[in-house]
């Protein structure tokens, strides 16, 4: 169940941001949210999920409610090379960065749904243990401030006296 979209007029950087936004979301979900975003790159992935979830849905049966986003990579493609003028007939050159952008969607089962929560209360309790753990460890600094060497100059009569021949 994927979808691609290849040499997509967008920079990289740009879809990347809204691509982790939905990375890891359930379908319902990332629509909801990418129809909220006001960017380019959010209609473009907004497409490119609806093109998956049809092709989940005609290809393989599958309901639009039990899918999940499993990945979404953005890749750099090839750059259109422009040019700005300059002073004195000079070109500036100027990259126009094009992406391609890979959906797989998955189906969430209700035993992934246990261990997201098993991993869940696991990391809470690790949490609480740090933060014991790491108010045990604190100790004063015993001592004050570490001592400077007290440095003294050394003026030299050589460069003032005249020479003698």
């Amino acid at each position: 169940m994927k979808a691609y979209l290849r040499s997509a007029r967008i920079a990289p950087k740009k879809a990347a941001v809204i691509a982790q936004m939905v990375r890891g979301l359930m379908v319902p979900a990332a629509l909801d949210s990418l129809e909220h975003t006001h960017k380019k790159g959010a209609r473009m992935i907004l497409a490119l999920l609806k093109s998956a979830v049809a092709n989940a849905s005609h290809n393989d049966k599958q309901r639009m409610e039990e899918l999940v986003i499993r990945s979404i990579v953005v890749n750099q493609a090839q750059g259109y090379r422009r040019g700005v003028s300059m002073a004195r007939g000079r070109m500036r050159p100027v990259r126009k960065f094009l992406s391609h952008i890979e959906i797989v969607l998955g189906v969430q089962d209700a035993e992934s749904e246990g261990k997201k929560n098993k991993r869940k209360e696991k990391s809470t309790r690790n949490q609480k243990n740090g933060a014991k753990a790491s108010q045990e460890q604190e100790k004063p600094v015993q001592g004050g401030a570490p001592s400077k060497k007290k440095t003294t100059k050394h003026a030299s009569s050589d460069f003032n006296t005249p020479k003698s021949v």
